[in-house]
C-alpha cells in the first residue's frame, strides 16, 4: 500500500466510536423490487407491516438493493431489522460491498455473513478500513445469496447504516482512495511491462511518475534472478530476507497439520496414587500451563457419578491421584456435567453445578454449592452452599465456565437448571429453564447477573464458552436448546456488555464452519489469538439422525475466519479399532485442554455414541501437535525451485554440466518425503535431451547477459519471480492483479 501524506496522517488512528452516528440514505437501485417499494424510496422499520420491505423477484442469483449515502461516509455498522415473527424470506446468507461510485464491478467486499430466523435486529461491524487507514463509500450493495426457506424470494425488511460523515474526515480520506487508485494503476503498468521485458518503457513510466512497483529487496531480487540470471545471488537474497523474518506472515497464514500420539503412562496397583483415571464421560479437566499439570475431576463412568481428583505431570508423563473421594477431604461429593475453570495467577480452581437423576432430586440436593481448591495449600474450601440466595445461578449442569485472571472474575453462562417440579421430571422440554450469563468476582466474593436467557444471547447446554485476555471478550459457539442443536457464534464483550453475532457461521456448509453440535470442546490461544475446536455430537439436517465424526478446526479471532485443520468422516467400529495407535475415535462428553506454552492438546475419555453400549466409556489419553511449515522447510522449497530454474536452462545448452548439477546441487534441495515433488524431480531428467546437438546459441556460457533476451526462458524466470514473490508481505510487493486481467471482453 502507498505511504501516507499530507493532513491524512492526521485521521489513521481517530476514534471512530465517537464519532459515528446514524446515516442517512435513499435506495439507488436494485435488480428488482415488489409492488410497494421503489428506488427512491426511504426504508422505514416497520416490523408489523408485510408491504414494508424489499423483496427480490426470484430467489435465484444474483438479486441485489443498492443504498446512496446522502454524503460519502465511513461506514462503520450495519443493522438488519426484521419482520415481527420468522420468515421464511429472511436472510441466511448474504454479501456487503461498498464503493466511492456506482461501478458494480470495483466494489470492495465489507461483510460476508447471515441473519438468524427471528424477530431480533441485527447488528454487524463493516469493514472501513484498508490496512490502518479508513476508506468512504457512498454506495452501499447488499447481495442475498440463500433465504431460511428453500426457494423462496429474498426479502430486506429494514436497513440501518452508521458511520463517520464529517467532511473535515471524510474529505481527506477520499482524496487518499483517489491517489491510492492512481498509484495502483501505474503500478499495474509497470508489472505488465516489466512481465513483457519492456525495459525502456518501463524506466521511462517509473521515472516520470516517481512510483515504485515494489520493495527495493524484490527489485533486487528481480535484476538477480530474471534479468541477470544470477542464481546464486538469488539464493543470498532469499537466505536474507528469511533470516529478517520477511517469510513470518507467509508461514503464520499456512494450515496446520494435526499429529495424534497416544499418550501411556505405567499402571501400578489399583490402591497405589500412581495408577491413572478410570473409564468416564462428563468428567472435568483443566491446565496449568505454567507448571505443565493437567488436573481432573469427577465425571460418570457409565454407572455412578466420580469423586475422585487428579493430576497428570505433562514433563513427567505421570498420574497421580489428589484424592479417591473429594468429600471427606472438605470438597465437593461425587457429580458429572459439572465446570471446573483454573486461575492460574492465583492457583485456584473453581467448581460449579452438577447433575442429578430426578429420583434423588430433592430442596436440599438441588442447592447449588460453590467449591475452590487451593493447588499450593491443596486445600478445598466451600465458598457457598447455594450461589442461588447469594445472586449467582441455581444448581445447573452442562453450562461453561471460564475466568478473567487479571481482575479475578468468572464468568458462568447457560447450563440446564435443575428442579424437582413434576414437569421437569418428566422430561418435558417446553417446560425446561436455561440460565443466563454471570459473573462472580472472587476477590470480593460477590455475583452479579449481567444477561437473562433472551433470544440476543440464548442459552444452552453442551456449548464451548472462551474468555480472549487481549479484548476481554467471551467467545460462546454452538450447544443444544431442546432437541435443536446450535451453530450461531457470538462475541459477548465484557468492559462494553455488548452482543456482537460474528460472521461467517450460520452452519449451512460444513466444509466453512464447524457443524451444529453439542459437546464441541474448544481451547484458546492466548498469544496466536486463536480458538480451537473438536467435535462432539452432531446432527445430519438430511438424515435427521445424531453422530459423532472427528473433526477439527480453527478460528482466527482477528481475521474472523474458520478453517478446517482435519475431518475424518469414517464411522464404522472396525475401522476405529485398526486406528487405535493413530488417532482417537469419535466421541462427545469428552475433555480437552490445551498448553498454549508448547501448542499441545489433551484429550481425555468420553462417550463413542455406540447405541450397542450405552454405559460404555472410554479412558483414552492422547496429545495433539499442531504444527506449520517451518522456516528452514520453507527456505529448502525456495532454493529448490530456484535450482530447478537453473538446471532447465544449463539443459537447453549443456547436459553433461546440468546432469552434474541436478546430481550434486539439486537434488540435496529434494524433498524425497514429497511424492509430488520427487516424482517432479524425476521427470527433470528428460530436460537433458531436450536439445538435439547439446548447445544453444542462447546459453547463458556463451552469450551472458544476452540471455535476456531469449524470451521463452525469460518468461520461466518471470514466472519463478512472480511465485517467490507471494511469499513476502503484501506491502513489499508489487500487485497481485494483473492489467491484462482488467480488460472487458
Amino acid at each position: 500500500m502507498a505511504a501516507m501524506s499530507g493532513d491524512f496522517e492526521n485521521f489513521q488512528n481517530i476514534n471512530v466510536e465517537n464519532m459515528e452516528h446514524k446515516l442517512k440514505y435513499s435506495v439507488y437501485s436494485c435488480s428488482s423490487f415488489s409492488a410497494n417499494f421503489h428506488p427512491g424510496n426511504i426504508m422505514e422499520d416497520k416490523p408489523n407491516d408485510q408491504n414494508s420491505r424489499w423483496t427480490s423477484e426470484t430467489h435465484h442469483p444474483t438479486q441485489y438493493i443498492t443504498l446512496k449515502l446522502e454524503k460519502p461516509a465511513a461506514v462503520t455498522k450495519i443493522t438488519f431489522g426484521k419482520y415481527h415473527q420468522n420468515h421464511v424470506c429472511n436472510l441466511k446468507k448474504f454479501k456487503v460491498y461498498g464503493s466511492l461510485h456506482d461501478d458494480h464491478n470495483n466494489m470492495i467486499e465489507l461483510l460476508q455473513s447471515g441473519l438468524k430466523n427471528d424477530n431480533v435486529k441485527e447488528i454487524f461491524p463493516l469493514r472501513h478500513k484498508l490496512g490502518e487507514n479508513i476508506f468512504p463509500v457512498k454506495y452501499i450493495k447488499i447481495v442475498p445469496t440463500m433465504t431460511w426457506g428453500q426457494s423462496f424470494n429474498c426479502s430486506i425488511w429494514y436497513v440501518e447504516l452508521a458511520g463517520i460523515d464529517d467532511p473535515a474526515i471524510v474529505k481527506p480520506c477520499s482524496n487518499w482512495i483517489n491517489n491510492y487508485r492512481e498509484q495502483e494503476a501505474i503500478r499495474l503498468c509497470l508489472k505488465h511491462l516489466r512481465q513483457r521485458n519492456c525495459t525502456e518503457a518501463f524506466d521511462s513510466l517509473k521515472k516520470k511518475t516517481k512510483v515504485e512497483l515494489e520493495h527495493s529487496i524484490l527489485t533486487q531480487l528481480h535484476e538477480q534472478l530474471v534479468v541477470h540470471s544470477n542464481f546464486d545471488m538469488s539464493e543470498r537474497i532469499i537466505e536474507n530476507a528469511a533470516q529478517d523474518g520477511l517469510f513470518s506472515d507467509y508461514i503464520s497464514t499456512q494450515d496446520y497439520k494435526a499429529k495424534w500420539t497416544p499418550i501411556t503412562t505405567t499402571v501400578s496397583d489399583i490402591n497405589s496414587d500412581a495408577c491413572q483415571p478410570g473409564m468416564r464421560g462428563g468428567h472435568q479437566m483443566c491446565i496449568d500451563a505454567e507448571r505443565q499439570i493437567i488436573y481432573l475431576m469427577g465425571g460418570w463412568d457409565g454407572n455412578d457419578d466420580l469423586a475422585d481428583f487428579w493430576m497428570f505431570d505433562i514433563n513427567q508423563k505421570s498420574w497421580r491421584m489428589i484424592s479417591r473421594d473429594t468429600e471427606p477431604d472438605g470438597g465437593p461429593c461425587a457429580r458429572s456435567c459439572h465446570k471446573i475453570c483454573l486461575d492460574h495467577k492465583r492457583k485456584l480452581i473453581f467448581m460449579l453445578g452438577r447433575y442429578l437423576d430426578s429420583e434423588v432430586r430433592s430442596t436440599m440436593s438441588l442447592k447449588s454449592d460453590f467449591f475452590v481448591y487451593n493447588i499450593d495449600c491443596e486445600q478445598w474450601t466451600l465458598i457457598s452452599e447455594d450461589t442461588a440466595p447469594d445472586g449467582g445461578p441455581p444448581l445447573i449442569f452442562d453450562h461453561q465456565m471460564c475466568v478473567n485472571v487479571e481482575n479475578g472474575m468468572i464468568y458462568i453462562f447457560g447450563g440446564r437448571v435443575l428442579s424437582n417440579t413434576s414437569s421437569d421430571i418428566a422430561g418435558l422440554a417446553t417446560t425446561a429453564v436455561f440460565s443466563g450469563l454471570y459473573c462472580y468476582h472472587s476477590g470480593t466474593n460477590t455475583w452479579t447477573k449481567l444477561r437473562d436467557d433472551r433470544p440476543e444471547l440464548v442459552s444452552r447446554i453442551g456449548h464451548s464458552m472462551l474468555f480472549y485476555e487481549k479484548n476481554r471478550a467471551l467467545y460462546i459457539f454452538a450447544g443444544q436448546r431442546g432437541r435443536e442443536f446450535l451453530s450461531n457464534f457470538t462475541r459477548y464483550d465484557t468492559d462494553t456488555d455488548t452482543i456482537t453475532v460474528l460472521s461467517g457461521t450460520n452452519g449451512n456448509d460444513k466444509n466453512e464452519v464447524p457443524a451444529a453440535g453439542f459437546t464441541q470442546r474448544a481451547t484458546i490461544d492466548p498469544e496466536t489469538g486463536e480458538i480451537h475446536a473438536l467435535s462432539g455430537l452432531s446432527k445430519d439436517k438430511i438424515k435427521r439422525e445424531e453422530s459423532t465424526r472427528n473433526s477439527f478446526w480453527v478460528y482466527d479471532i482477528e481475521s474472523n475466519k474458520w478453517s478446517c485443520i482435519y475431518r475424518n468422516e469414517n464411522t464404522g467400529s472396525q475401522y476405529w479399532s485398526k486406528m487405535q495407535s493413530i488417532e482417537p475415535c469419535p466421541r462427545f462428553a469428552h475433555q480437552l485442554v490445551y498448553d498454549y506454552v508448547n501448542k499441545v492438546h489433551y484429550l481425555f475419555g468420553g462417550n463413542p455414541g455406540k447405541s450397542g453400549s450405552p454405559k460404555m466409556r472410554l479412558d483414552d489419553f492422547w496429545s495433539l501437535k499442531l504444527t506449520k511449515p517451518l522456516l528452514a522447510h520453507f527456505l529448502r522449497r525456495c532454493k529448490y525451485l530456484i535450482r530447478k530454474q537453473k538446471f532447465l536452462q544449463l539443459a537447453k545448452c549443456n547436459s553433461l554440466e546440468a546432469l552434474t548439477y541436478l546430481q550434486h546441487d539439486l537434488s540435496t534441495m529434494v524433498n524425497h518425503e514429497d511424492l509430488d515433488e520427487r516424482h517432479e524431480f524425476e521427470r527433470l531428467t528428460s530436460s537433458l535431451f531436450s536439445s538435439k546437438d547439446g548447445t544453444d546459441d542462447a546459453c547463458p556460457s556463451k552469450q551472458g547477459a544476452e540471455f535476456y533476451s531469449n524470451d521463452q526462458v525469460f518468461v520461466g524466470r518471470s514466472q519463478l519471480f512472480d511465485q517467490l514473490v507471494t511469499y513476502f508481505p503484501d506491502n513489499m510487493t508489487q500487485p497481485k492483479e494483473n492489467l491484462a486481467d482488467i480488460i472487458k471482453i
